[in-house]
């Protein structure tokens, strides 16, 4: 078959997807500490490279074809791809892989500053086989949620587009789940060095999520009508979140920040995202505000409820990742003039749709991520050692700092002094090398600021 248009966009979304997970790197690696910045980079690159192999082993295989009990698909219907050889099939085995890559990435951000890189790498590939494969076959793949699975069947077919319910809500409860497995850093919220070290890399990371996110939303268009209107509420909704968090941060604490800004397009897109081909630029505007606004004021949420989400996921992305899922069932367009939301007076019957969609996301993640996380976190332990929080994950898991601080980071195990500096404790070192003592405190001090 020849190469047509159609085929050339899919795989450019895919490489705009694809971008995102580097995007979302900077977005959380400015967000943490000086001296976790690599591992928390680190821990959205490695999730390409996992579940990218996971993908083309087994991963696809799940996410569609004939099901099991309407749960997940054969693992070894087309494993390994091979099936799809010769075929264009290839090309949306792709696009789908990108999704797969960034939802695992999404929860790494509540659990900065504190995870063993070897107990994520465990995580990742076991989770994206047990909770993303199964959601998306539930609701993309024809398995329980679709309009002909069991319970698509009897309560309507729920809305996701683009994944604000495979996505961001199973994300977002995931991250949850394991904030409370891990416990709260040390300091929390009491440590101000736990703000964000880098601001114009959260900026630069926002930036390249939202540039991404066209490819997200618009890669399954059906047609250019259907194109244009994702591409106007994928802009409308996350710059009206943008606005409606500064308004929040202005009214609250009398100041709007550059982090609330960035954080209010993420709301912002977030929301939009199962939404995007079934509601006008106007409910996406207003969706948008209400998203930024909410989230904004979920953030504090953390601190009442006594868990350290540390980069705000469960706020941004389950809170918006809800939002968007079940505003569906209020604004929804009609189709031909039929059904919509109760907004259009379509009824009730497409919210309800959608909190049963909501709901079965957050049961499935919520119990597969703890069955998975303490599994992982009773046996070979899924945090770092106190000793090792205070002197920086990036040192006691990569042997690496971010920075140099007057000429005298380092980065990777080839340095000189690199037993000393990263085997044992900064003082050990210090008292087994009395010459470089005044080196190794220069370096220790920076990658603490």
């Amino acid at each position: 078959m020849d190469l047509t248009a159609g085929h050339v966009w899919v795989m450019v979304s895919a490489a705009l997807v694809l971008l995102m997970t580097p995007g979302l790197a900077f977005f959380y690696g400015g967000m943490t500490r000086a001296k976790a910045a690599l591992n928390m980079m680190m821990m959205s690159f490695i999730a390409v490279g996992l579940v990218g192999v996971v993908w083309v082993l087994w991963g696809y295989s799940m996410t569609g074809g004939d099901g099991v009990a309407q749960l997940f698909g054969n693992p070894f219907a087309s494993f390994g791809l091979t099936s799809l050889l010769g075929t264009e099939d290839l090309i949306g085995a792709g696009y789908g892989a990108t999704f797969a890559i960034i939802t695992v990435a999404l929860i790494s951000g509540a659990i900065a500053d504190r995870a063993k890189f070897g107990a994520w790498t465990i995580f990742v590939p076991i989770w994206v086989t047990a909770v993303y494969c199964p959601l998306a076959f539930m609701v993309w793949g024809g398995g329980l949620l679709s309009a002909d699975g069991a319970v698509g069947g009897a309560v309507g077919e729920a809305v996701d587009f683009a994944g604000g319910t495979v996505v961001h809500i199973s994300a977002g409860v995931a991250a949850l789940v394991l904030a409370l497995i891990l416990g709260k850093r040390q300091g929390f919220g009491k440590d101000p060095a736990q703000r964000p070290h880098n601001i114009p890399f959260v900026m630069l990371g926002a930036a390249l999520l939202w540039f991404g996110w066209f490819g997200f939303n618009g890669g399954a268009a059906g047609s250019a009508e259907e194109a244009g209107l994702i591409w106007i509420n994928t802009m409308a909704a996350p710059a009206a979140a943008m606005v409606g968090w500064l308004m929040t941060e202005r009214i609250r604490d009398g100041r709007p920040t550059s982090l609330g800004a960035a954080s209010g397009i993420v709301a912002g897109l977030v929301a939009i995202t199962p939404a995007c081909a079934n509601v006008s630029p106007i409910g996406a505007v207003g969706l948008g505000l209400v998203a930024g606004a909410v989230c904004a004021l979920a953030v504090g949420l953390k601190y009442r409820l006594g868990f350290d989400d540390s980069l705000d996921v469960v706020a941004v992305h389950l809170v918006a990742g809800i939002l968007g899922t079940l505003a569906i069932g209020f604004i929804m367009l009609p189709v031909d003039g039929e059904g919509g939301g109760l907004f259009y007076g379509g009824g009730a019957a497409q919210l309800l749709a959608q909190v049963v969609a909501a709901a079965i996301a957050i049961a499935l993640s919520a119990v597969m991520t703890a069955i998975i996380g303490l599994a992982i976190h009773k046996t070979i332990g899924f945090r770092i050692s106190g000793e090792n929080e205070v002197s920086g994950v990036d040192l006691s898991e990569h042997a690496e700092t971010a920075y140099e601080f007057g000429g005298l980071g380092v980065g990777g195990s080839f340095h000189p002094f690199a037993d000393q500096m990263f085997a044992r404790p900064a003082q050990q070192a210090a008292d087994a090398q009395p010459d470089r003592q005044s080196t190794q405190q220069n370096v220790t001090e920076g990658v603490h600021s």
